[in-house]
């Protein structure tokens, strides 16, 4: 696997490991390159791309790097270097998109909340700042208005989003490569595995347990752009020749 790993692919997994190993000198690095929702005092316009770049813990870099060097040589090849960048930077940005729309809907919803009950919400966008945290002032707060709070200063790291975009170009180019899973005692065909990883997402994106910290629907943001840009891409392409 190592030895076949491509230049673009190697470049980014040496990066997410670097900006990771930086984190433990500088502490505060993973909270300035996560992107935080687009309308908190907390957001910076840099944040839509560092975020990619930034892991909240080994499990979440080691699973990550581990299924971009598992399809990302592959796809590299058949789009080349350029194409290749571009396509995941894309990926990533799209789950940005779609997440801070999921967002914006949940913060609408939990600013109305605080409105019918008489609150006004304007004192927690002015304060909702991760950066700046008060817990004096957050443990003023009722259950419904730091519920807002955290929606505005919650940050949203990994590259998720943009490997769940290489992953589904990798099934709709392949679907019938036989991938093997620990686990799962036989091999699953790529074009069986994305649907269940979609369903799963728009799953626990909805629910959204007690405790589930990971951001579904950036991932369901990568996967959908990641789809799209590889349809119109294939439907240029005499792509029988790649298979």
């Amino acid at each position: 696997m190592f030895q076949n790993i491509t230049p673009v692919t190697k470049t980014i997994i040496i990066i997410n490991v670097i900006v990771f190993l930086l984190s433990f000198l500088l502490p505060n690095l993973m909270y300035h390159l996560a992107a935080y929702y687009p309308f908190s005092q907390s957001f910076k316009i840099w944040q839509i791309i560092t975020h990619m770049f930034a892991h909240g813990g080994w499990m979440h870099l080691l699973f990550n790097m581990f299924t971009l060097l598992s399809f990302g040589p592959v796809l590299e090849k058949v789009l080349g270097d350029r194409k290749f960048i571009s396509f995941y930077l894309i990926c990533g940005l799209g789950s940005f998109v779609i997440y801070n729309i999921w967002n914006y809907f949940l913060v609408q919803e939990a600013a109305n909340a605080l409105l019918e009950s008489g609150i006004n919400p304007a004192a927690i966008f002015a304060n909702a700042d991760f950066f700046n945290f008060n817990p004096a002032y957050y443990n003023s707060l009722s259950g419904a208005e730091q519920h807002l709070f955290n929606l505005l200063s919650t940050p949203m790291v990994g590259a998720s989003g943009a490997i769940f975009g290489v992953v589904t170009a990798f099934a709709i180019l392949f679907p019938n490569a036989e991938l093997f899973f620990m686990f799962i005692p036989f091999p699953v065909k790529a074009k069986y595995l994305l649907p269940v990883i979609i369903l799963g997402s728009l799953f626990l994106g909805f629910r959204q347990f007690e405790g589930d910290n990971i951001a579904h629907f950036a991932h369901l943001g990568g996967a959908l752009i990641g789809f799209l840009w590889i349809r119109n891409w294939k439907n240029k392409q005499n792509f029988n020749r790649f298979r």
